[in-house]
């Protein structure tokens, strides 16, 4: 994309920079910071949100979607509030032509820009869902958008820290080296399929985004943002956490060893961890506790590569700022990585 008309800077971003850092320190790096010396001390960073230290999940019920959408929301809900808090000011405080600059092109640099922009964020996929949505808005590219959305969770270093003293070092180093290659992979192949008809499209909505945002109060604008995202993000997001919460039983059998290593168990896995949701991190004790009751690493390997990149809601959150082949071929690919990562666990010894 060029942008060669361009906006004074805003007053407001001093404030998304305060927010960003103060709201990342305080919901993110200073939690994750401590938690790294529980995890090196005690091999653990908790119990399987997903069926604590029973063989299975609950039953399908009420109970069993309250319970899940309950323990989800304790563990997420203030890295959603930074994900709306951000995803709004990305729109309402920041130049219009700064996110373009650095994220709007459609090479592999804004991809790049986005993978490594996402390492700090160490969200969620759902948490970091609106902050795509945000800048989608402001036209990043579709590749770049992806590579953030997806390495926040992939390339999470704290997670990946948790990974090594729980889990092992060699699942970090697997889970690092897939998961390079899926976050610049797929939003390299992303940003492949954009048309020049697209590309001149984008150019001209910048341009009208970039004469809108000369006019009116910043901050009013940005709270307007903030509640219409709110009020369209939110609801859909807790529908569906209560239906995975009721339906985790229907997606991960009873663990043990019966779950082996063949390819129809990986497959199955695969695509059950690209389906479910997650918080942060929450892979880990989730394949901690399937190992211990026996599972073979290779469904292990497919969950260490799909529970956390993409989820049915954070699909769904994103389904109007991607074209429906662009979070088709994410998903489809997410699966295949499980896949392939669990042929490795398997051909590794891990």
């Amino acid at each position: 994309m060029n942008t060669t008309r361009q906006a004074p800077p805003a007053p407001g971003w001093p404030i998304f920079l305060l927010l960003a850092i103060a709201g990342l320190f305080y919901v993110k790096w200073f939690p994750y910071y401590h938690r790294a010396f529980t995890a090196a001390s005690t091999h653990s960073i908790g119990t399987s949100i997903l069926m604590g230290s029973a063989a299975r999940p609950p039953a399908p019920s009420v109970a069993a979607a309250l319970g899940y959408a309950w323990a989800y929301g304790k563990a997420i809900w203030q890295a959603m509030v930074l994900g709306l808090l951000l995803g709004s000011a990305v729109q309402a405080l920041l130049p219009a032509h700064w996110v373009a600059k650095v994220l709007g092109k459609t090479g592999f640099g804004s991809v790049a820009a986005g993978g490594l922009l996402a390492i700090p964020g160490m969200m969620c996929t759902c948490c970091a869902a609106p902050v795509v949505v945000g800048l989608r808005e402001r036209e990043a590219s579709p590749g770049g958008a992806i590579a953030f959305w997806l390495g926040n969770s992939v390339l999470n270093p704290a997670t990946l820290v948790f990974m090594g003293f729980v889990l092992g070092w060699q699942w970090a180093g697997l889970r690092l080296a897939l998961g390079a290659l899926l976050v610049f992979g797929i939003g390299y192949l992303v940003n492949r399929l954009v048309t020049p008809a697209e590309s001149r499209a984008a150019d001209a909505r910048l341009a009208e985004l970039i004469t809108r945002q000369q006019a009116g109060n910043a901050f009013a604008r940005w709270l307007s943002i903030l509640a219409r995202m709110a009020v369209r993000l939110v609801p859909e997001y807790v529908v569906l956490i209560l239906l995975l919460g009721a339906a985790r039983a229907w997606l991960f059998p009873q663990i043990g060893p019966a779950i082996g290593n063949d390819i129809g168990w990986i497959v199955a896995f695969a695509v059950a961890g690209m389906l479910f949701v997650i918080p942060t991190a929450g892979e880990v004790p989730i394949i901690q506790a399937m190992l211990t009751l026996g599972m073979g690493v290779g469904p292990a390997g497919a969950l260490l590569m799909t529970l956390p990149p993409v989820s049915v809601p954070s699909l769904v959150m994103l389904a109007r700022s991607f074209r429906p082949r662009v979070l088709t071929i994410v998903a489809v690919s997410v699966v295949g990585f499980g896949i392939v990562a669990g042929g490795l666990a398997v051909a590794l010894g891990l």
